[in-house]
C-alpha cells in the first residue's frame, strides 16, 4: 500500500458522501495503491452508517474503524496511524472544509525529498474573532517555542512519511505537534498554502476551550522533545540555579552581618535562601530519578535514542529506521 488517507469523522452524516467522492477523485488518477480509513469517533448522527455503506461499496479502498464512544480528534488520529498500511500518510478533516483535490500537490512535495508536507489554510474561511485569532496565537506561540516555525499548526490536512510518525504516541490534543516530533526525528518539513472551504453542513466542534489544552500541551511536548532523553539538564538546571540563588543570598546577608551588624536569622531573606537551597537540592535528586526512569525506559522497550535516514553499505542504500 502506497498511500493511507485518514479521516476522523464526528458527526459528518451529510459531508461524507461528498467527502468520499472528492476523495476518490482526486486519488483515482494517481498510480498509487491507496486506501481511507475512516475513524468515526463516537458519532451520534447517523455517520456510522453512511459509513458502513461506503464500505460496503468500496471495499478496495475504505477502512473504517468505529469507536464505542467518542475520543476526541487526537486518539481517532492515532487510531488511523495505527490502522494505516501505506508508506506516505495524510491526514484529512471530514467537514468538507479541507479539499482533497490538495492531496496530489502534497505528494509530490514529498517526491521531492521532503518527510512532511503541512496544508496551510492561508485564506481562511472561518470566524475571523472566534476561530482565526486564537488560531494565530497559537501558531505563534508554538513556532517560537518549538522552534518549528509554520503558519498552520490546526490545519488537520497534511502529508507524512510513516516512518516519522509511527514512533511516538499521542495524547491529549498533540495531534497538532506532529510535525513537532517529527522535526526532533530530524523530518524535512515543509509548508505550503492549499485551500479550506466554509463549512457546507454542520456545526464546528471546536471552542475557545481548546486554546487552554493546546497551551498545556505545548509543555509536555517542549520536554519530550527536548529533555526526554536527558530531563536532568531541565531539573539539574533549575536546581543549581536555586541553589547559587540561595548562596548569593547567604553571602549578603553575612555581609550585611560584618559590616552593619544586622541580624541574620531575623531577615526574611534567611528564611527564602534556606528554602531555595533545599528545594534546589531535591529538584537535582529530582533529575537524577528522572534519568533512572528514562534508562530503563528505554532499555526495558529497547528502544533507540536516536534514528537512521538511510545506511550505504556495499555501495547499496538501507532504508533507516
Amino acid at each position: 500500500m502506497d498511500l493511507s488517507v485518514v479521516i476522523p469523522v464526528y458527526n459528518e452524516e451529510e459531508s461524507l458522501p461528498h467527502l468520499h467522492a472528492a476523495v476518490c477523485e482526486a486519488l483515482r488518477e494517481l498510480d498509487r495503491a491507496w486506501e481511507v480509513i475512516y475513524v468515526n469517533d463516537g458519532s451520534r448522527d447517523g455517520s456510522a452508517a453512511v459509513l458502513e455503506r461506503l464500505a460496503v461499496e468500496d471495499p478496495a479502498h475504505v477502512c473504517v474503524v468505529d469507536f464505542r464512544r467518542n475520543f476526541g480528534q487526537t486518539t481517532a488520529i492515532a487510531a488511523g496511524i495505527d490502522h494505516a498500511r501505506g508508506e506516505v500518510i495524510v491526514f484529512l478533516d471530514a467537514d468538507l472544509q479541507n479539499d482533497p483535490a490538495d492531496i496530489p500537490a502534497l505528494l509530490a512535495k514529498l517526491d521531492e525529498g521532503y518527510d512532511v508536507v503541512s496544508g496551510w489554510r492561508k485564506e481562511r474561511e472561518d470566524n475571523a474573532l472566534t476561530r482565526n485569532l486564537p488560531s494565530h496565537m497559537a501558531n505563534w506561540l508554538i513556532s517560537n517555542v518549538t522552534g518549528v516555525h509554520l503558519h498552520d499548526y490546526g490545519c488537520t490536512l497534511k502529508a507524512y512519511r510513516r516512518e516519522v510518525v509511527t514512533g511516538f504516541r499521542l495524547y491529549g490534543e498533540m495531534h497538532r505537534f506532529i510535525p513537532v516530533y517529527a522535526n526532533s526525528v530530524g523530518a524535512k518539513i515543509l509548508e505550503m498554502p492549499v485551500r479550506h472551504h466554509a463549512r457546507k453542513f454542520g456545526k464546528s466542534k471546536y471552542g475557545l476551550e481548546r486554546t487552554l489544552k493546546v497551551v498545556l500541551d505545548l509543555m509536555v511536548v517542549q520536554f519530550l522533545t527536548r529533555y526526554s532523553a536527558k530531563p536532568i539538564y531541565l531539573f539539574g538546571g533549575g536546581g543549581i540555579a536555586m541553589l547559587a540563588l540561595g548562596l548569593f543570598g547567604m553571602i549578603f546577608l553575612a555581609v550585611r552581618k560584618l559590616i552593619w551588624h544586622i541580624d541574620i536569622l531575623t531577615s526574611p531573606i534567611f528564611t527564602l535562601t534556606v528554602l531555595l537551597a533545599m528545594v534546589g537540592f531535591q529538584t537535582i535528586l529530582l533529575g537524577l530519578i528522572a534519568e533512572l526512569l528514562v534508562r530503563t525506559y528505554h532499555e526495558s522497550q529497547q528502544k533507540s535514542t536516536y534514528t537512521v535516514r538511510r545506511i550505504f553499505r556495499a555501495g547499496k542504500v538501507e532504508n533507516g529506521k
